[in-house]
């Protein structure tokens, strides 16, 4: 009999002043806003960690402000994907490893690598990156501890226990449309991620034993909303994964993969922000799917009805 897997719908972030008194209510301290934001979601990523090197302390006030059911995804360093553009990454991994991730424990998601959209598929500079990657925490934890002094006297290297470490990648060039890039990933273990824009390639190759999609907005970057046809069209899509197969209307460069019988975890995170419909498109996906958190109502919270998208589209 096929299991499912877990799936966990969010957000990207947390802090957007146009958010208060939309999503978040009139008056809510901001310091609350992240407990606020994981009482109503199962996962946000993290995007701070993408600007700079956090502290752990940081760390362990967001763990402390989550339930113990949530999860965080990271996005791991610019520096790495669009300064180095994956080039001599290995301290660099090392210092944002040291940075303070493991003290998320429990908590500690996948980690995304999203690259630029002027960076081109290159075999070899990817592959080189890829064998940098650690797959659990006690190897992240010995990859850590060969951190310079940009993170000396503030670093964090004492995983909790030895958990799987999962990553994904963002593509935005178009060129990563092949063959070699899908079996590089595979060969890896690492997850391709399903992104939704018209800007840059969807796609839908398994790649790994979870899927990990962002959705930017499918007509205009980081604001267009999902209606009713969308929404529903993606939790076909997650219903599938999760139950370890495919959607039907995957666009993938190679093949079907064979349906894992033990179901893939899923998460999938909205980054169409700009109008405040993140929250409400991602909450209203969860509940399509089951995979909403059961605690209060968003709508019921928020003490009025979600936006409506058309009002939205004319503000």
């Amino acid at each position: 009999m096929t299991k499912a897997g877990t799936v966990r719908i969010g957000i990207s972030g947390w802090t957007y002043p146009p958010w208060r008194g939309v999503f978040y209510p009139q008056g809510l301290p901001q310091k609350r806003e992240l407990a606020y934001a994981a009482e109503h979601f199962r996962s946000v990523e993290i995007n701070g960690t993408f600007y700079s090197l956090q502290r752990p302390g940081s760390f362990a006030r967001w763990s402390e402000e989550t339930p113990d059911d949530f999860v965080f995804a990271i996005k791991g360093s610019r520096y790495i994907t669009h300064m180095l553009k994956l080039r001599d990454a290995r301290t660099p991994l090392s210092n944002f490893l040291a940075s303070g991730v493991l003290r998320l424990g429990p908590k500690l998601g996948p980690i995304l690598w999203q690259l630029p959209p002027q960076t081109a598929f290159d075999a070899d500079r990817l592959e080189a990156f890829l064998a940098l990657l650690p797959h659990d925490t006690e190897e992240a934890a010995r990859l850590a501890r060969r951190h310079d002094k940009r993170v000396s006297g503030r670093a964090w290297l004492k995983p909790d226990a030895k958990r799987p470490l999962r990553h994904a990648i963002e593509i935005r060039h178009d060129s990563f449309r092949t063959e070699a890039f899908i079996e590089l990933l595979r060969r890896y273990g690492v997850a391709m991620v399903c992104a939704d824009t018209p800007q840059w390639p969807l796609l839908m190759d398994l790649t790994a034993d979870f899927v990990y999609c962002r959705l930017h907005g499918s007509e205009q970057l980081y604001t267009s909303g999902y209606d009713d046809e969308a929404l529903d069209r993606w939790a076909k899509r997650v219903r599938a994964w999760e139950r370890g197969g495919e959607p039907k209307d995957a666009e993938r460069v190679l093949p079907p993969t064979k349906p894992l019988d033990r179901g893939r975890d899923v998460f999938v995170y909205f980054d169409n922000d700009v109008k405040v419909r993140a929250p409400f498109d991602a909450d209203a996906l969860a509940k399509r799917v089951g995979a909403a958190p059961q605690r209060q109502d968003l709508a019921e919270a928020a003490g009025r009805p979600p936006p409506v998208p058309e009002k939205l589209a004319q503000s």
